[in-house]
This record gives C-alpha cells, structure tokens and sequence, in this order.
C-alpha cells in the first residue's frame, strides 16, 4: 500500500510542492525544482525519494540507485575535507567527515530526494540531497546543511549560488563557526579546494 502511495503521481506533486515552498519561490528555484521532477528531460534525475545510497565515497560524495540507474551525487554548496587518495596524505577530519555522512545516510535509512543541479566535469550529478527523517514523510533534513553545522564540510560559496538553499548552507556554517566544531575547532585548516590545487 505504501509503495503505492509513494509512486503515485499526486505524492510526487506533493512533494514537488513541499520543496518549492522549503526552497523559495524564485522562478529560477521554481525552474529547477520543477525540471527536477520531469522525469522527461534528457539532463534531470526525477524528484523522488526512493533513490537508495549504495556508497559514500567521502564527506561530499555518494552513490545512488534507482531501478536499473546508478547516479554518482556531488553535494552542491559544500566542500568536504579531503580523504586519502594514492599518495595524497588526506586532510584533519577528511575521514570524520566520510564518517558523519555515513551516519546520517543511516538515519534516512539510505533512502534519498535528489534535487539536480547540473553535471559536473567528472560526469557526477551535482544535487541537493535531502531525506525524511520522520514516519510520516513530514520533517526533511538537508544533508548539506547537517553537514555544514557539524564542521564536517565548508561552505563553497563559489559554486553554491546554483542551490536553491545556499543562503540556508551559509547559515548553516555559521552555526558551526559559532559552535567551534569539527573544520572550525582548529585555526589555519587548508581548505580542500586549496588542497586539492597542491596535488594537481
């Protein structure tokens, strides 16, 4: 029974409606939300909740499915610290930050809305990625902004300007700085766009 209620069209209106409303009502958030869930353009991912992660590949980074797709997601607005990779050392809280995502994924029972964005150079899907964290499919928790809170990933105001929610990811890092944690209970971190220049 629920499965068909979660498939049918007037839920994915619903939903469709509930995130405009939680994302503003600009027309170039209006246009994305809704290109995101026209499952008929050649470049969206439909709006749906029943995309499954099946990997976190870091603190920015999963892997979802749906069906017979598989979708590698970048988190839009946000940078993660590094993890090791090859012969790159990584960066302080690169694994703590894989580490919470992990968590959080667990707490949305792997079951993810994805709000696409635009295709990055490496062929990724960069999305806001949100889930619900209550039976009721009432309360949504936006990873980039769980994220962000817990100093586990820094603001990337140089490409958030494209998220529906980037003036919500910006507060969200205050509350980090404020709180002084993860990224922010240390002075002077490189940031991981810095980093990753150094290894080019």
């Amino acid at each position: 029974m629920w499965k068909k209620i979660l498939n049918s069209p007037a839920f994915l209106l619903a939903c469709v409606t509930a995130v405009i409303a939680v994302a503003g009502t600009s027309p170039k958030t209006r246009s994305l939300v809704e290109a995101a869930a026209d499952s008929t353009s050649p470049h969206a991912m439909p709006l749906s909740e029943d995309w499954t992660v099946v990997s976190v590949a870091d603190g920015d980074t999963i892997t979802v499915r749906r069906g017979g797709e598989t979708k590698k997601i970048r988190f839009c607005g946000m940078d993660a610290p590094e993890i090791k990779h090859g012969k790159q050392p990584g960066q302080p809280f690169g694994n703590e930050a894989r580490e919470k995502l992990r968590l959080l994924v667990a707490l949305a029972k792997n079951e993810v809305l994805i709000i696409p964005i635009e295709t990055d150079r490496y062929g990724r899907t960069v999305a806001e990625v949100m889930a619900s964290v209550s039976g009721e499919w009432g309360l949504e928790m936006s990873f980039q902004e769980e994220m962000l809170k817990s100093g586990m990933a820094y603001y990337y105001k140089q490409y958030a300007s494209k998220c529906p929610n980037h003036d919500a990811f910006a507060k969200a890092q205050e509350i980090g700085i404020t709180n002084r944690v993860g990224v922010w209970s240390q002075s002077n971190l490189e940031k991981p766009w810095d980093y990753r220049k150094r290894y080019r």
